[in-house]
């Protein structure tokens, strides 16, 4: 359940308006829908799997999640929540886009997470470890308990634009014609292993932050949450995993904040910068990342 950072619970069931008519569907109907699309993604790639892959299915697996993959950690988490770095609009576009393709909506994610950065590891927390495994791996990715009012008073600059409010009306249609574009260009096997295993990376190594980056790893810096930094996690997340410098510090278009911290979201938005399709990178300010503050000792469920 989403509870306001004044301790309120938001009111009312979520709204979902296709046409300007504000239709009300259930509160149960779209944890439902996406309990299934997991169960979808799950089944599905496992059964191209065992009917016998082939090295163009898993060059296609590349290729989409290094897609899909940009748009919702570059795109959905540090450009649209956290406003990191300043792009074009057909830009921000293409990253909304992106991330649709895998169902991701900016408007929803930003207003969620945003929500989770004020609540971090606490009981309002959408995916806090402290929560349980299951809490925290899915959570995020179940929770529709925010109104629709609630969200909008969250990401008043996203709702300014009106091709991302459009997609946060229809914000399943790129997804779903990402999967017919996928089995009409491959059939079943582009589906299931091109489509299915990227989406699966995606979702599986942003859990993985969301729990190993509050429950294990190291900490540079003190923070109100639990947050830590994880080497192993970081490389899974292509630079995610570095999250307590992230909580410590979440305007920065970098989590790795040290040159051997290895952050490649990084360094695919250093190299748009480089090229103009980027621009005004929020980088870590020099004080923050000298910061000699002793660094506690590893965590762990029970610190």
């Amino acid at each position: 359940m989403t509870v306001r950072s004044d301790g309120s619970k938001p009111s009312g069931p979520v709204a979902l308006s296709l046409s300007g008519g504000g239709m009300t569907l259930p509160l149960w109907f779209w944890p439902s829908v996406t309990v299934g699309y997991l169960a979808m993604l799950h089944a599905a790639f496992a059964a191209g799997v065992l009917r016998g892959t082939t090295g163009g299915d898993w060059l296609l697996l590349a290729a989409m999640f290094a897609a899909i993959s940009f748009g919702c950690t570059v795109g959905l988490h540090r450009y649209f929540s956290h406003r990191s770095f300043r792009t074009s609009r057909p830009f921000q576009f293409v990253m909304a886009l992106l991330a649709g393709a895998a169902f991701g909506d900016p408007i929803a994610f930003s207003a969620r997470h945003r929500l989770h950065h004020a609540e971090s590891d606490t009981e309002h927390d959408v995916h806090s470890p402290k929560q349980g495994w299951w809490h925290c791996w899915f959570g995020t990715l179940l929770d529709y308990d925010l109104a629709e009012a609630e969200m909008r008073t969250l990401v008043p600059d996203l709702l300014a634009i009106p091709e991302l409010r459009l997609l946060h009306r229809w914000f399943f249609v790129p997804g779903v014609l990402t999967v017919a574009g996928t089995v009409w260009l491959g059939g079943f096997q582009a589906f299931a292993i091109g489509y299915c295993g990227a989406c699966l990376l995606v979702v599986h190594a942003g859990s993985a932050v969301n729990y190993f980056g509050h429950i294990h790893g190291s900490r540079r810096y003190e923070t109100p949450d639990r947050s830590t930094n994880h080497p192993v996690v970081a490389l899974i997340s292509l630079g995610e995993g570095w999250h307590n410098n992230h909580h410590y510090y979440p305007a920065a278009c970098r989590a790795g904040f040290q040159w051997w911290e290895i952050d490649i979201l990084y360094y695919e938005i250093k190299l748009l910068s480089w090229i103009g399709v980027v621009w005004d990178l929020n980088e870590v300010p020099e004080r923050i990342r000298k910061c000699q503050a002793p660094a506690s000792a590893s965590t762990s469920a029970g610190s």
